[in-house]
């Protein structure tokens, strides 16, 4: 199945794209999506992904185990300052 990523911020420069096209196996869960993409960015990616929150076709993610779908967006969106 095919995803696609979107980055927003700190995870945008780290990974030097706003959004990439990821493919996964069948029946793969947002934990396997951000395996994937540690192993694309293994040099500046990961750090972000530790800190990171994670929206799938725009509703938030508490549990990483959740199954993705064939065309699901999936959103990173690391730590944000500001007040």
């Amino acid at each position: 199945m095919t995803i696609v990523v979107r980055y927003f911020a700190a995870a945008r420069a780290a990974a030097g794209a706003e959004e990439e096209k990821v493919q996964l196996p069948a029946g793969a869960s947002v934990a396997d999506a951000v395996g994937e993409l540690r192993r694309l960015h293994p040099s500046s990616l990961p750090r972000v992904l530790d800190a990171a929150s994670y929206l799938l076709d725009g509703i938030a993610v508490r549990d990483l185990t959740r199954p993705l779908t064939d065309g699901a967006e999936l959103d990173v969106l690391p730590p944000f300052a500001g007040g």
